[in-house]
């Protein structure tokens, strides 16, 4: 939450009336063990392609598909868990996202499968160090062409008579 006040009632206020973008990531479940290791995160935001396992109530071990989940009134929905109604026809039953684990995801998303920050930080040091290989490919190259040019300017300083310092002060007076 982004409240800077500690009062209750603003921070419940926030809560009710965050933005779906944000209330997209607080709708989030655990990671099941072995995702755990393989993705290097605790928990990720539900999406509906995801299998989940119910960890709590009635339906506890219950595992399905995600069908829907209706982020303004936080809500998950899975695939053939419905409850039956007096007059026969059958309506999904509603789920807190904190009662799932997620035992599977949608990988279509190269992003969410990746593994965390810290694999990252690991998986581009091989691509800068390769980019530095390039760099000391390139500055050899100057390298050799470096000693001809200073060869050069060393000769042209030498050419040049330079004047020492009292000489150009008494020019200077002598031009007043």
């Amino acid at each position: 939450m982004s409240v800077t006040s500690s009062k209750p009632k603003k921070q419940r206020k926030y809560f009710h009336d965050m933005p779906l973008h944000k209330r997209q990531k607080s709708i989030a479940g655990t990671l099941s063990k072995p995702l755990r290791k393989s993705i290097g995160k605790r928990a990720l935001p539900l999406r509906k392609e995801d299998k989940a396992k119910v960890m709590r109530g009635q339906n506890k071990g219950f595992e399905g598909k995600i069908s829907r989940i209706d982020y303004v009134n936080r809500q998950v929905f899975l695939e053939k868990l419905v409850r039956k109604k007096s007059d026969g026809t059958e309506k999904p039953l509603p789920l807190h996202a904190s009662n799932l684990m997620i035992v599977d995801i949608d990988k279509s998303d190269a992003r969410r499968t990746s593994k965390g920050k810290k694999a990252q930080k690991e998986n581009k040091k091989p691509v800068a160090k390769a980019k530095k290989g390039k760099a000391e490919a390139t500055t050899e190259k100057k390298t050799e062409a470096k000693p001809q040019e200073k060869e050069k300017k060393v000769e042209e300083k030498k050419e040049k008579p330079t004047a020492k310092k009292s000489e150009k002060k008494k020019v200077k007076k002598d031009g007043k």
